[in-house]
């Protein structure tokens, strides 16, 4: 029934010549009853697995923080940290940041399209696992772990040369998926050779040689952490693995860390990271391995628009726009910056090549507008090891979810329903 109530003076007599205020039923206080507050009562009981933690997780910062609890500080740090100052990493993640995007209305967007072609073959996603190296140092899973849930989730996985799994171990573990190598060109051919025969035998249909390693970065944080080659644990190390148990277990009981794919030589690990970081690479080196290699050829590490016209111009089917993950070059150009550019050149040169990108991305929107601005795939480096480390295989599955949920997500409010309606219309660069 609803109630009237005359407005009165400050006195508290009744207001002359004024209409009474009506006051709703809702709005009337009363005594709730049991029947109205059993349904609000939805209590649940807490959960503190770590399975619930990454079903908790809503972004790979989450992810991260989550990483950062279970993993010791040298681990995490070699992941998480990046050159020197680590400006370039920084100014990368800002890059994306920086972005606006230019939506479209009224568009139906009730189905969204995913799927994208990479190098000639489909992929469910746009954006693969790039190549990391130490791996199970981070969870004991490592490559297992990465290269099964991109088989899952119908995308590539990327084996480095500095892998803790084997190509071969690798390919069994995921034989239905899609495995690419990535190599360390060396100027000891037979070294090399041998890695790619094993690559090609394995059933790797893509080679992703790196170019940016003429030396090794200053990584400092691993300076600091004691982080040695090959891995060691310092006193520093194992009092902080101590506060984690359970990746300290998996240290203790699982096979020792070795560089998987470089097990059959002679010789420390230290020469054969010496002799992979190799300043005295050239052109004519990437003629060669173009002429040996008989699938997709990939150059990683491009930084500027006229190299990324000449790899393609000696055969490359396809480049990456990286700073390795500002691992190298402190202050290098960033990736996003120099897409737009790169795209234009290399597709003008030849409009089948492929421009992928890396370094930055914590999310399914960069992606997205990594996509929109001439990329044609992007890689995962840093946020897949997060979800690594937060979670083994189910935190790289939790990654992967994060990411396509992010995507659809986005396309869906930029009124677009397939990667190839994605244009630089879409997006605008604030700065850079």
């Amino acid at each position: 029934m609803t109630q009237t109530v005359q407005p009165a003076t400050a006195s508290g007599e009744a207001a002359p010549n004024s209409a009474a205020v009506v006051i709703p039923p809702a709005l009337k206080r009363r005594i709730p009853k049991y029947s109205d507050l059993a349904p609000l009562m939805q209590f649940k009981k807490p959960e503190f697995s770590n399975a619930a933690r990454l079903k908790r997780a809503s972004t790979i910062w989450d992810l991260r923080d989550i990483a950062k609890r279970r993993t010791p500080q040298a681990p995490f740090d070699y992941t998480d940290g990046a050159a020197e100052a680590e400006i370039t990493l920084r100014r990368a993640r800002q890059a994306f940041q920086d972005i606006e995007f230019r939506p479209g209305i009224l568009r139906d967007v009730s189905s969204i399209d995913l799927s994208t072609d990479i190098l000639a073959k489909p992929s469910r996603l746009p954006f693969g696992i790039a190549p990391t190296g130490f791996t199970r140092m981070m969870q004991s899973e490592g490559e297992y772990a990465g290269s099964q849930a991109a088989q899952a989730a119908g995308i590539p996985y990327t084996l480095s040369t500095m892998g803790t799994a084997s190509i071969e171990d690798v390919a069994a573990a995921a034989p239905n998926g899609r495995n690419w190598f990535q190599l360390y060109l060396w100027t000891d051919r037979e070294r090399s050779l041998e890695l790619i025969e094993r690559a090609a035998a394995a059933g790797n249909d893509t080679l992703m040689v790196t170019v940016d390693t003429a030396v090794a970065g200053a990584r400092l944080r691993d300076v600091r952490n004691g982080m040695t080659i090959p891995p060691a644990l310092t006193l520093k190390t194992v009092l902080d693995a101590s506060y984690r148990p359970a990746w300290w277990f998996n240290f203790l009981t699982h096979e020792p860390l070795t560089f998987a794919s470089l097990s059959r030589y002679t010789g420390t690990v230290a020469d054969l990271i010496n002799s992979m970081f190799d300043p005295t690479l050239t052109f004519e080196d990437l003629d060669w391995l173009r002429e040996t290699w008989k699938g997709k050829l990939v150059v990683k590490g491009i930084q500027t628009v006229e190299d990324a016209v000449k790899v393609v111009d000696h055969g490359a089917d396809g480049v990456v726009v990286s700073n390795h993950g500002g691992r190298q070059l402190d202050r290098a150009p960033i990736p996003l910056h120099l897409l737009p550019a790169v795209s234009a050149a290399v597709k003008k040169r030849n409009p089948e090549a492929a421009v992928i990108l890396d370094t930055g991305i914590m999310g399914g929107a960069d992606i997205i507008a990594a996509l929109a601005l001439g990329a044609d795939f992007a890689l995962i480096g840093r946020a897949y090891l997060y979800g690594l480390m937060a979670g083994g295989r189910a935190g790289v599955d939790r990654t992967i979810q994060i990411l396509e949920k992010d995507m659809a997500r986005t396309m869906a409010l930029l009124g677009v329903t397939k990667i190839s309606e994605l244009n630089p219309d879409h997006v605008r660069l604030l700065q850079g």
